[in-house]
């Protein structure tokens, strides 16, 4: 298989940072471990890596680290995993700096995943709109969804009606890419990337955006947690309705 259609098979993941915002949940583990429909997210994250052929994992985390150890030495089943403990907060782009020197092939690509994101969406499809692009990293973006509801106005204030928390036309960064091998030096060893790095290379014209025509849900509040409790039972019972078990099977 030449390397221009081979599966991506590495995947880094930051579970690392205190999420302050999603306490009380976070109080006892990190984000990475907070549980959706009575399952953590990064449970969910590993099976849809493991259903589109990924086979190493890095696992990047600091805050109640053990916690997380804990829980991925039981699994049983999908990608090896391999943990790496940030002895101090390297910031988001540092992170995956971190993180990408523990994968097993360094002159590979590798999928990158915020630690707080929930999403199902194609990531054959993602990889060949990256290489067809030909960019250093590529972004999952999904469209904005507002957290306020929108008033329906006419020029002379009459209102016709409400819309809750509508999508905008607007794409956001969904804490999902992929990076091949020359970008990882390119990242900060300490700091955010999104300050750095991705601009810099958003102005040599090596950075690529794809939007997701899939379920995403970043959980960063308990708001969040609350709402995505409810999403994603109704999204598995979908697919099993369908003839899937899970929605990673389904692309």
């Amino acid at each position: 298989m030449s390397p221009s259609t081979a599966r991506i098979t590495q995947a880094v993941i930051l579970a690392g940072g205190q999420a302050t915002r999603l306490r009380p949940y976070t109080d006892t583990r990190p984000k990475a471990m907070v549980e959706i429909a009575d399952r953590p997210i990064i449970d969910y994250q590993l099976e849809w890596l493991a259903s589109h052929g990924v086979e190493h994992v890095v696992v990047s985390c600091g805050y109640k680290a053990d916690v997380l150890r804990q829980h991925l030495a039981a699994r049983t089943e999908g990608p090896e995993i391999t943990l790496r403990v940030e002895e101090e907060p390297l910031g988001r782009g540092g992170a995956l700096r971190f993180a990408a020197t523990g994968l097993t092939d360094q002159s590979a690509p590798y999928f990158a995943l915020n630690g707080d994101v929930l999403t199902w969406f194609p990531l054959d499809e993602f990889t060949q709109f990256h290489r067809d692009h030909g960019g250093l990293v590529t972004l999952a973006l999904a469209q904005y969804r507002t957290n306020w509801g929108i008033v329906e106005v006419t020029e002379d204030g009459s209102i016709e009606g409400f819309t809750q928390s509508p999508l905008l036309p607007f794409w956001i960064n969904a804490g999902v890419y992929v990076f091949e091998a020359e970008a990882t030096p390119l990242l900060p060893e300490k700091g955010d990337h999104e300050s750095t790095t991705f601009p810099e290379l958003a102005a040599q014209s090596r950075l690529f955006g794809y939007r997701i025509n899939g379920f995403w849900r970043g959980v960063d509040t308990v708001k969040d947690v609350k709402e995505a409790g409810e999403q994603v039972p109704e999204l598995l019972r979908s697919f099993r309705e369908s003839g899937s078990a899970h929605p990673a099977l389904t692309h």
